[in-house]
């Protein structure tokens, strides 16, 4: 990791201790976690003790402390989406992947997490790989998504 790429996501945001979260976000989509050396030179360079940038970088579930895979795969697992068979697409998408939810693949392609709802419960059960919608899902639909991005 590079220390002047850090640096220069820090100055968009005019090294402003209020802009903590909005660098964080950035390093994070970037990189796809934040690394601790990001985390170091965020807290030197905002100002900020490094137990405050910790602190955010754990409590919000948008940030990883250790390497995410390049396509982040959401399956809903809520109440719609379950009823729906989400278990079997669940299952579907562990077997095509090699992962468990909250793991990442050895070749840093996918990781994998499981949500309580994705506010499209019409569409269920439903999917999101790197933001994007995949709805009324199939188990072998869902594998075939996931294979569209490898």
């Amino acid at each position: 990791m590079d220390i002047a790429e850090f640096d220069r996501v820090i100055d968009q945001h005019g090294a402003e201790p209020s802009a903590l979260i909005q660098i964080l976000l950035e390093i994070q989509r970037r990189h796809h976690w934040l690394p601790p050396a990001a985390l170091d030179r965020v807290a030197e360079r905002l100002g900020v003790p490094m137990t405050r940038v910790r602190h955010i970088a754990t409590f919000y579930k948008a940030f990883s402390l250790v390497p995410k895979g390049r396509h982040e795969v959401h399956v809903c697992l809520g109440t719609a989406c379950h009823v729906r068979g989400a278990e079997r697409v669940l299952d579907a998408v562990r077997d095509a992947a090699g992962i468990l939810p909250g793991e990442t693949d050895a070749d840093l392609r996918f990781s994998l997490e499981t949500v309580n709802c994705l506010g499209c419960c019409a569409l269920g059960p439903v999917m999101v790989i790197d933001g994007k919608t995949h709805g009324k899902l199939s188990p072998a639909a869902a594998a075939d998504a996931l294979k569209s991005y490898e």
